[in-house]
């Protein structure tokens, strides 16, 4: 009988744990069911690096879900890993390292999603002979990736270089890295470390997008190494952080770096040699590595008003601003980031305009921090709204149609950058991604049509003779 009441006992608390366990993983499948649904109405898919699951081999442990540092881009199906968000995918790579049975490669885009980014080889090559492209221009986001990659291509064009025997002339670099983010000092310290002779040109400051960031802004996930000063063993780092690192590279004195110097033209010589072309000087290189980022140009929304000394579109230090109205105009990363750095400021009254009916491209931290000042106040966002004007003590909001007028002293406005694909096109370069396949077969039937034409040259000329 005790027996029979201990085996009772003990089933009765399986079934309890287990319906429990069953509750949260329908409750964890629904979740991820609506993270997939959202995802496919704000986004096509990843357009660069990203996870391909083998469901085949995929055990179902969630661990990819759980190591992936940028939310919801992977989620539980059906008792398999899926990626639900594409577009949130920076390439970290994390979950293939996570992986306990290899389920997870990580690959490229597919041509159709990548056709505006330039065609690029494994050593990130250009279609261009020796004109390399690293970091966020090349689809990878993640400062990591642009310091490897910086890294990595150095070495290839130092390799290739060991082959060259005959010495150029004195103004003759081996590489010139056009700018100075992580990417481009990556680059700029393995040329150093190669003993190559190189110059990088930044039109900006020293450190790039990282030095326009908003105080306090995490800037890396996830350790990485810097060539010539080792790994940086930090999960987390702030701006800061890496500033003080760039300025150690500063003072350097085989740091080569000229800033105020834009890029305009790039040429290659017959002597395969480049010529790069600024407002100021010219420069030839062997080889040329562009680390441009894809910010590029801040993208206007075409408002009146717009050019009022008050609408900015990058935000370096929230707290030189206090007790003021603002509206920060965007949904993603870097608007709602500034609105709660502004916020935080004393006597700020803080606005978010965004023209989507719910926040889907931030980050899980972002969503979460949002989510906290709408419920205290603390920021005010409009979903569905559009700025309409800007004027000198007011804006003009339309807000599911209806216009309001709202007191303001500062506007900020988030909405991307036009990328340099422009110049890139201009100098030569191809885009899209390459489909080696379909190449191979076309090069198969010209190889064929080619055939076929001298045979038919052959049999008329053994006809004429």
């Amino acid at each position: 009988m005790d027996t029979l009441i201990a085996l009772v006992v003990a089933a009765a608390i399986t079934v309890f744990f287990l319906r429990g366990y069953l509750k949260s993983l329908k409750k964890r499948e629904a979740q991820a069911r609506e993270a997939a649904e959202k995802g496919q109405l704000y986004s096509s898919g990843p357009r660069a690096q990203h996870p391909r699951i083998d469901a085949n081999r995929c055990i179902g442990c969630a661990t990819c879900t759980s190591v992936c540092p940028e939310g919801d881009v992977l989620a539980m199906l059906g008792g398999k890993a899926a990626i639900v968000n594409g577009h949130k995918c920076i390439g970290h790579s994390l979950c293939a390292d996570a992986c306990p049975v290899g389920a997870i490669t990580m690959v490229m885009a597919n041509p159709r999603l990548a056709a505006d980014m330039p065609r690029l080889t494994p050593e990130y090559e250009t279609s261009l002979p020796n004109l390399f492209v690293v970091g966020e221009l090349g689809g990878l986001a993640l400062i990591k990736n642009a310091v490897n990659q910086g890294r990595d291509c150095v070495d290839t064009i130092a390799g290739r270089l060991a082959a060259v025997t005959t010495a150029g002339p004195p103004d003759l670099y081996d590489v010139l890295i056009v700018g100075a983010g992580p990417a481009g000092i990556s680059a700029s310290l393995r040329a150093i470390e190669r003993k190559l002779t190189y110059i990088t040109l930044e039109q900006d400051e020293v450190g790039g997008t990282v030095a326009k960031y908003p105080r306090q802004k995490l800037v890396m996930t996830s350790p990485v190494e810097f060539p010539m000063y080792g790994k940086f063993k930090k999960m987390e780092l702030s701006k800061e952080h890496l500033l003080s690192f760039w300025d150690m590279v500063l003072n350097r004195s085989d740091f080569n770096v000229r800033t105020g110097e834009k890029v305009e033209d790039i040429k290659s010589g017959t002597d395969q040699v480049f010529t790069v072309s600024t407002a100021h000087c010219q420069y030839r290189s062997r080889a040329v590595v562009l680390a441009l980022g894809r910010t590029g140009t801040p993208r206007k929304l075409g408002v009146k008003g717009e050019e009022l000394p008050k609408v900015m579109y990058r935000l370096i230090e929230a707290d030189h601003y206090i007790n003021k109205n603002i509206l920060v105009v965007g949904g993603g990363d870097s608007a709602v980031e500034a609105a709660l750095g502004l916020a935080n400021q004393k006597g700020n009254h803080v606005t978010l305009s965004y023209r989507q009916e719910r926040f889907a491209r931030i980050k899980d931290r972002n969503a979460k921090r949002i989510e906290e000042s709408m419920r205290s106040g603390k920021v005010k966002v409009f979903f569905k709204s559009l700025p309409v004007e800007f004027k000198p003590e007011a804006v003009v909001l339309q807000i599911e149609g209806v216009m309001q007028e709202l007191p303001n002293d500062y506007v900020w406005i988030f909405a991307g950058g036009t990328p340099p694909y422009d110049f890139l096109r201009k100098i030569g370069v191809a885009f899209g991604i390459s489909d080696l396949t379909l190449e191979a077969g076309a090069e198969a039937n010209r190889s064929i049509r080619l055939g076929q034409q001298l045979s038919e040259v052959t049999a008329d000329l053994r006809i004429g003779v």
